[in-house]
């Protein structure tokens, strides 16, 4: 097929191998642009077959347009170094291809968390879909550095892929609050950079408002308690996102001096 697949990555050696070997017949072209791993994530990745390229770290969107353009085919498909391609998806996949172009420019795939201790995701679990399988001609990763998603031309329309991407996007639980906490950090300052402000009164209901969100809407209550848990580390980040902003423009507001009041003699 003429498609090339992407992955960015950074220290995944324990996970890019399940990656890269769902999908190595699916192209001649599987590209990994690395930000400086240092545990052989770029070795094992060479000796699969893909075409390593180190790239200093810009942001999310920045590296993935720059991965975009290391790609020889015009067809591309996105994966993270912790996603996976079953192989119902991948049929799929090469379904798409197998009279010729397909027949949408872009096309969405859901994408579904696996916990540890897990197989498959959890028959109601919560999937995203955003688009993954596109032409590099008629879409192109946002530019924004913490905003992972691919934006198409005016007009252009994208199919929706069956299958799921299972995403292993937890190694344990502290793993992930030091992600999310590292996440935060860059939300706050793309806040800055687009001279956002949030007011206040969101440091009180940030925390409580995503556990609900995660917990509830995007059903982490059918996983038992490690869902519970995740959900907490979700509301976290989101709370520190907040607080982080808040603390920031805080240390940037001209100092307040108190007055004493004078009273006459």
């Amino acid at each position: 097929m003429q498609l090339s697949i992407f992955i960015i990555a950074r220290n995944e050696v324990d996970r890019i191998g399940a990656t890269i070997r769902a999908v190595r017949s699916l192209t001649d072209d599987l590209v990994v642009v690395d930000s400086g791993s240092t545990d052989g994530t770029q070795v094992l990745a060479h000796a699969l077959g893909a075409r390593v390229i180190h790239n200093d770290w810009p942001g999310y969107g920045p590296q993935k347009r720059f991965a975009e353009d290391q790609c020889r085919h015009d067809w591309l498909l996105n994966l993270d170094a912790d996603e996976v391609v079953p192989e119902d998806l991948a049929a799929n996949i090469r379904a798409l291809f197998a009279h010729g172009e397909p027949e949408k420019p872009a096309w969405r795939i859901a994408i579904a968390e696996i916990f540890p201790g897990e197989t498959h995701p959890h028959p109601w679990a919560y999937a995203l879909t955003p688009v993954r399988l596109y032409r590099r001609d008629r879409g192109r990763y946002a530019p924004s550095p913490v905003h992972d998603r691919v934006e198409l031309q005016p007009g252009v329309a994208a199919g929706r892929l069956k299958g799921v991407i299972h995403h292993f996007s937890v190694r344990s639980l502290g793993d992930q609050l030091d992600k999310l906490n590292r996440y935060s950090d860059q939300q706050a300052d793309d806040l800055a950079a687009r001279g956002v402000a949030i007011p206040s009164w969101r440091v009180f209901v940030e925390l409580p408002g995503n556990f609900l969100k995660a917990y509830v809407g995007r059903r982490h209550f059918v996983r038992g308690v490690y869902g519970f848990l995740t959900a907490m580390n979700y509301a976290i980040s989101r709370h520190l996102r907040v607080a982080k902003h808040y603390e920031r423009r805080r240390a940037a507001a001209p100092p307040t001096v108190a007055r004493r009041a004078s009273h006459p003699d």
